[in-house]
């Protein structure tokens, strides 16, 4: 497993929606593999595909709370809960910054696991927020996209100052 370069924000590739995977392969494997590297060494909970400058529809989360990554392949939500709740957000390509959201409790979604097989969960509470938010990534959507013009404006100019003063 090999950890990927993560792309920081702005960046065109934020505002792209990622294509559905097609190809269970070894190749898959690596991808999946080394985004939960990734992970692990941003010290993250969740991660898209295009955070890591890849357009496929994939996620890995981990809450780190058991040690055990969520690996989920073209994941569809199918089920939100009217239930919301206000977590505090923020990602590892927009350093520096965070925002409180709000988004359904608990959802219910599909997906496909690396051999290809179709599942099935129901998450609520915080990982229910993560997985939307990292499904928001696939869809060219960032949760900055959720607050008003201005606040959005004063965050990005936040990110870019601390970019500036932290590089890599």
């Amino acid at each position: 497993m090999t950890a990927l370069k993560l792309i920081y924000g702005p960046d065109p590739i934020f505002a792209k929606s990622a294509e559905f995977v097609t190809l269970f392969d070894e190749g898959l494997q690596k991808i999946t593999q080394d985004m939960v590297a990734t992970l692990y060494a941003e010290k993250a909970v969740g991660i898209g595909a295009n955070m890591v400058g890849i357009l496929k529809r994939i996620i890995v989360i981990d809450l780190q709370e058991d040690g055990h990554p969520l690996i989920l392949i073209n994941p569809e939500i199918t089920q939100k809960s009217n239930d919301t709740q206000c977590h505090t957000e923020a990602s590892v390509c927009f350093p520096g910054i965070s925002a409180d959201i709000t988004r359904p409790r608990k959802i219910t979604l599909t997906y496909q696991d690396y051999t290809g097989s179709q599942r099935q969960i129901t998450a609520e509470d915080y990982l229910a927020t993560v997985i939307q938010h990292e499904i928001d990534y696939l869809n060219g959507i960032i949760f900055l996209d959720y607050l008003s013009t201005i606040k959005r404006k004063m965050l990005l100019k936040k990110t870019r100052k601390f970019q500036s003063k932290h590089p890599d």
